[in-house]
């Protein structure tokens, strides 16, 4: 009866609720890393325990699609990075689909096995992380996802093996797009760690197109990255991201350098 259940205290009352508890609703706990939690009251949980049990509500049932919505919301740092982690093996230990959303960006590459991108209500690309992030197919794509300088400019010319594009008074190369014409405008996006710095032009590979000289005004470091903002001459700021060398940065602030990526590094959207 409920008033045995009330008269108990302690251990006394923690063990008999563990006694009630399936193998498999302990296994469960023990996926959402919560065992020993199964004789607590809901008001004896942290937010981010009562959201792993809620997870854990969810997917004792096996349902054949599961829909997530923030699941990691009220979670700290490293155990939401953790989580993330348990989830994919959840997902294909028990082998069913899981629809995912999050506005996290990092969660979407580290969560996905395909990613529909919305603005604003809309399908804006469908893909894997990797082709969205190597490939974005808008100017929202390529913010959203990842980090990546984005330039304003015009197409100068379209040519067999690459396309020319002006973006304020320098030429950038990028590949071939049949679907662009002179005179249009566009969006250049390069990612921070497609671009080298090197300390002279000499430095660059000689099949590299894009090379421009700058200087750096801010570095931050990052342990394994150092991240460098460098002015270029048309005052234009670049964002580049380096590995550091035995936890080195490459140069310092004030330091005149040179900053180049190879043409297929440069993605041209339409503006």
């Amino acid at each position: 009866p409920d008033h045995w259940l009330h008269d108990l205290r302690g251990s006394r009352r923690d063990t008999y609720l563990d006694a009630l508890l399936s193998a498999k609703h302990k296994e469960m706990l023990k996926l959402v890393r919560l065992e020993g939690f199964g004789a607590r009251r809901p008001s004896q949980l942290s937010g981010g325990q009562a959201q792993r049990v809620a997870l854990a509500r969810a997917l004792i049932n096996q349902p054949r699609v599961l829909l997530l919505d923030e699941p990691l919301g009220a979670l700290d740092l490293k155990l939401r990075k953790e989580m993330q982690l348990e989830l994919r093996s959840i997902q294909r230990r028990l082998g069913m689909t899981f629809v995912y959303v999050t506005h996290d960006q990092e969660e979407a590459m580290v969560m996905s096995d395909r990613i529909v991108l919305m603005e604003h209500g809309r399908i804006v690309q469908v893909g894997t992380p990797t082709e969205i992030y190597n490939r974005p197919r808008c100017e929202f794509a390529a913010r959203f996802i990842g980090e990546a300088n984005l330039l304003n400019g015009v197409i100068r010319a379209v040519h067999e093996d690459s396309v020319e594009v002006d973006v304020g008074g320098l030429t950038v190369w990028g590949p071939p797009q049949a679907n662009f014409s002179a005179g249009q405008i566009v969006v250049v996006s390069v990612r921070p760690e497609r671009i080298t710095l090197f300390a002279s032009r000499e430095g660059a590979p000689a099949t590299w197109r894009n090379v421009f000289p700058g200087i750096v005004v801010n570095i931050i470091f990052l342990g394994p990255l150092g991240r460098y903002q460098v002015q270029l001459s048309n005052n234009l700021l670049l964002l580049v991201e380096q590995p550091t060398a035995d936890g080195m940065l490459s140069c310092c602030a004030r330091d005149e350098v040179v900053v180049a990526w190879d043409t297929g590094s440069t993605v041209v959207l339409a503006g």
